[in-house]
């Protein structure tokens, strides 16, 4: 089902927000709050706009960059130049009307334009400003460049990603970036609710350092109370057993998680050898943990006699967590996400349907969702304006020639 229509109520439709930056960080904060219904106004360099536009495979046919419509979607393009000193006065008018700021330069830079926080709040003291970096906005390392890259290293998470004989890895994907996205997102909404409270707004500061370090776990109590540095290991966790993937006769691999003893007893059930959940070296969660590498050898010595649907599905019937590892033609392809809709076609901008990742969480009475992909730069620059600072058809034909905007 193509999903383009709007909500008839969603959480944030009273919401303003002025999108100020750029790559993945800060737009994933304005991404999560305009998928909830939010008013974001994605404010770009005119002639090229966000860097996003660019990233990404391309669309077959059009040789358009995909990921913008993921990450730009739901918002409105407008184009004002930030380096100039009329454009910077612009911007200062649209914030007396905003409730939100998005941005994600460096420490610094809003203040040279002429844009920090106490310049704007005094004419908008409800004004809420996220500020999404890399270190922060104090601290030795605040005017440093922070990509989620180097952010990930420092915050852990490349120390524990890879195997152990290896040098680490990246996940996939952008990590850093989107986790201190959704701690701005929630900053966002915790600073709004205190607006409620007092009249008045404050900064929000999230780095992605700090945002990867929080998902640490017990990471550092470990060290400093245990002398424990957790290291690499590959598919699994030390100590959490069994807790892994394992391979099936078709060659596929199969995700199984069974470290609580009731859920060990489940598998052992399954697998017909019901005595191991009572065995010495495997009866407790402690036990499985020293015993990891014994207990991995006699789960894959069963998972290889099976094709890897086949154990799912043994597993699902026994109440054992597992499944497949899906890339994207799974999810396409499976009815779980279909009847969830996890996965939404919207129209294009060729009016084509494109499949992406629907809103998430789900709200009850006010769910969120996707009415459109990410705008064309400058698609909604002479509206905004008109709408929000009543700038007549003059005033803006001034802003062109002038290529402010």
């Amino acid at each position: 089902m193509i999903k383009n229509e709007a909500q008839p109520s969603t959480p944030l439709n009273d919401i303003k927000v002025l999108e100020l930056g750029q790559l993945i960080a800060g737009p994933y904060c304005g991404q999560v709050l305009a998928d909830f219904g939010a008013q974001v106004i994605k404010v770009e360099p005119p002639g090229k706009g966000d860097a996003m536009r660019q990233w990404g495979a391309a669309d077959n046919e059009t040789g358009e960059p995909l990921w913008w419509n993921v990450i730009g979607r739901n918002k409105q393009s407008l184009t004002l130049d930030l380096r100039q000193a009329r454009g910077q006065e612009v911007l200062r008018e649209l914030a007396k009307n905003a409730d939100v700021i998005i941005e994600n330069f460096r420490p610094g830079t809003m203040e040279r334009w002429g844009l920090s926080y106490d310049v704007l709040s005094q004419d908008n003291p409800g004004l809420v400003m996220v500020r999404v970096t890399g270190f922060g906005q104090d601290g030795p390392y605040s005017t440093r460049a922070g990509f989620a890259s180097v952010c990930e290293a420092m915050g852990g998470l490349r120390y524990l990603s890879g195997y152990p004989d290896r040098p680490p890895v990246r996940v996939g994907i952008s990590i850093g970036d989107t986790l201190a996205g959704l701690h701005a997102a929630l900053g966002t909404m915790m600073a709004l609710h205190q607006r409620e409270r007092t009249g008045h707004g404050q900064v929000v500061d999230s780095s992605i350092f700090e945002s990867v370090l929080a998902m640490m776990e017990s990471l550092i109590p470990e060290f400093a109370r245990a002398g424990k540095v957790r290291e690499r290991s590959g598919s699994f966790l030390a100590g959490i057993a069994p807790s892994n993937a394992y391979p099936a006769r078709d060659g596929r691999d199969v995700i199984i998680g069974a470290n609580q003893d009731t859920v060990f007893a489940r598998l052992c059930q399954a697998m017909g050898q019901p005595s191991l959940a009572d065995h010495p070296d495997y009866a407790t969660h402690r036990a499985r943990g020293e015993h990891q590498q014994a207990i991995d050898d006699l789960v894959a010595a069963w998972t290889r006699q099976h094709d890897a649907q086949h154990v799912v599905d043994i597993l699902a019937d026994a109440g054992v967590p597992a499944g497949l590892v899906y890339n994207a033609p799974d999810m396409l392809d499976d009815p779980h996400f279909k009847a969830r809709e996890a996965i939404v076609e919207v129209s294009d901008h060729h009016g084509k349907p494109l499949p992406m990742q629907n809103v998430f969480p789900r709200l009850s009475r006010t769910p969120g969702s996707v009415r459109h992909v990410g705008p064309v730069l400058g698609e909604h620059t002479e509206t905004i304006l008109s709408d929000w600072l009543d700038l007549d058809t003059n005033a803006l034909a001034a802003l062109r020639d002038d290529q402010v905007i």
